[in-house]
Formats: C-alpha cells, structure tokens, sequence
C-alpha cells in the first residue's frame, strides 16, 4: 500500500451550504448552520470545507517536533451522524477545564469537542472555547487557564 505525504484535509473549493444541506439528519443540519453562524461571527472568517467533511474557518502553519509541516483550520466542527464534532486547541481539556464545567454534556478527544446537541450546551461557554482556540491559534492567547 502506497502512502503519500500530502495532506488530506486541505481547504477546497466545495460549496459549504451544499456542503451542509447534504447533511440527511434535519436537527443535526439545523445545529451545524447554526454552528457555522457561531464559528464565523467569533472568528471573523468565513467558513471554508477543508477535506470532504470539516468546516474550517481561517488557517494556521503548524511544525511538529519531526519538522513536519502543514496547515489547518484555526477552529473547525464536522456534522457526524452521531455528533458535531468541533475541532478545537490541543489540550484544550486541562487548558480550559473551568469552561468545560459551564459546556453543558460533551465528550472530549485529542483536540475534539463532541457534542450531540446544541442546544443543550451553554452558548456563551462554546463561544469561550472558539474565542480561546482562535486566539491561541494566532498566538494570541494570553489568558489565565480557568
């Protein structure tokens, strides 16, 4: 099996409405555009699909410990039939834990925020975590860890 060391998950030229209109399942469409609104209103960039399934907004160059180098999304979600998964800061768990308490229910990855309902999330504390995320992309993120 031939490997490639391209990326995969890279900015695309594909529509993000027909992107999210595809999604079959009515209130995890609705959540995704919902989140999309959210998503482009704290970060100040539109949205863009990176990949077949994420919608990123703005980019970052990042350089791992190996030397290898590549861009993302600063913050991205994708509408899984099981959740929306919003892709967030490395670490963000010990990071931002005090936030985490306010989210509402949510499980967590390496980097993955995952979430089966917006609605049941306190909005304000998602804006916090896409605000933090945004601004630690950039370098910018000077605030205590709460």
């Amino acid at each position: 099996m031939a490997t490639s060391k391209e990326p995969v998950t890279v900015p695309t030229e594909v529509s993000v409405d027909e992107f999210l209109a595809a999604v079959p399942d009515e209130r995890r469409r609705a959540d995704a555009g919902r989140l999309r609104a959210i998503m482009s209103e704290v970060t100040g960039e539109p949205a863009v699909l990176w990949g077949s399934s994420i919608v990123g907004f703005g980019s970052y160059h990042y350089t791992y410990d190996s030397g290898r180098t590549g861009d993302a999304p600063l913050v991205g979600f994708s509408p899984r039939k099981q959740h929306l998964v919003v892709y967030l800061l490395g670490g963000f768990e010990d990071r931002y834990a005090g936030i985490l308490e306010r989210l509402g229910p949510h499980r967590t990855g390496k980097g993955c925020l995952y979430l089966k309902r917006l609605d049941t999330v306190d909005e304000s504390a998602l804006r916090e975590l896409i605000d933090r995320t945004t601004r630690g992309h950039r370098g910018v993120d000077r605030a205590s860890q709460r």
